[in-house]
């Protein structure tokens, strides 16, 4: 595919790039590549390779890597280029820059800047994950990858656990039982779920059931590639007007009743009329 080389304007542009099938790649994307005075990628042979792929031929232009652990060096030579007048792209390895990718701080460090930062995007296995998964979307939380350690990730779940958001997860084959057995344990083994992997691969595939069940399934069919995981909210709770007595008195300790009231709804879901109706009658009988 040939593409007009048309220039860009000085500053850096985000690449979302395919996660798996290379086609998945935005038109944009493939101009931002083909026109950009410097490239910057987390890894610089995949990107050589995705442009080989398409066509779009890279010159004498700098290839140059960017991620975690040279990032602090890196960037002044980019934040200079775009001061020159310079556009820069900065593709992420695979899905789109800033989701769990270590473009964070080159975004930030432009900005502080004063130049211009753009996006040209496209696919995300966070996307993807939650377009297969079959859980609700209206609300989600993205947390990424769980910490390494089995306390650690615990405490990492149980602030999880009340969130009123499908939760989506990165996470690798080797870690995926012990996450998912600390999954059932904090969240609930009843809570569903699905597990999707290899998004936009040959061998994609999703598993969904409860947390148990899914757990249950690797353990005797072990997953390979990379993984996202979808967890459904947790259940909405059956509220009592005596528990909204009880988180009143104790929410009215250090606010007013109209701040109290509307602190207990947000807290039990509740409508602020009827906790605000409760207060008024538990003051009353005072």
């Amino acid at each position: 595919m040939n593409h007009e080389i048309k220039p860009l304007s000085a500053g850096l542009y985000f690449v979302a790039t395919p996660i798996g099938t290379a086609r998945d790649i935005t038109l944009r994307a493939l101009d931002v590549l083909a026109s950009a005075n410097v490239i910057a990628a987390e890894d610089t042979r995949n990107t050589r390779r995705l442009m080989e792929i398409h066509g779009i031929p890279l010159g004498d232009r700098p290839v140059i890597s960017y991620h975690d652990h040279n990032g602090a060096r890196i960037r002044p030579r980019l934040l200079a280029d775009m001061a020159a007048g310079k556009s820069v792209a900065y593709a992420s390895d695979a899905g789109t820059p800033l989701v769990a990718d270590p473009g964070f701080a080159l975004a930030r460090a432009a900005v502080e800047a004063g130049h211009m930062v753009t996006s040209a995007p496209g696919p995300s296995a966070l996307l993807a994950g939650l377009t297969l998964a079959g859980l609700p979307t209206d609300r989600f939380l993205f947390a990424g990858f769980a910490p390494n350690t089995k306390i650690a990730r615990r405490t990492f779940l149980r602030n999880l656990a009340d969130i009123p958001a499908t939760l989506v997860f990165f996470e690798s084959p080797k870690r995926i039982q012990g996450f998912l057995t600390d999954c059932g344990h904090e969240l609930g083994g009843d809570r569903t779920m699905a597990l999707c992997r290899e998004l936009t691969k040959k061998f994609e595939e999703v598993r969904r059931g409860t947390i148990s069940q899914v757990l249950s399934g690797i353990q005797e069919k072990p997953v390979k590639g990379e993984i996202v995981v979808v967890i459904d909210r947790a259940a909405a709770k059956e509220v009592n007007d005596d528990m909204i007595r009880q988180a009143l008195t104790k929410a009215l300790q250090t606010n007013r009743l109209k701040d109290a009231a509307s602190q207990v709804s947000t807290d039990l879901g509740v409508a602020r009329r009827t906790v605000y109706q409760i207060g008024l009658d538990m003051a009353k009988k005072e």
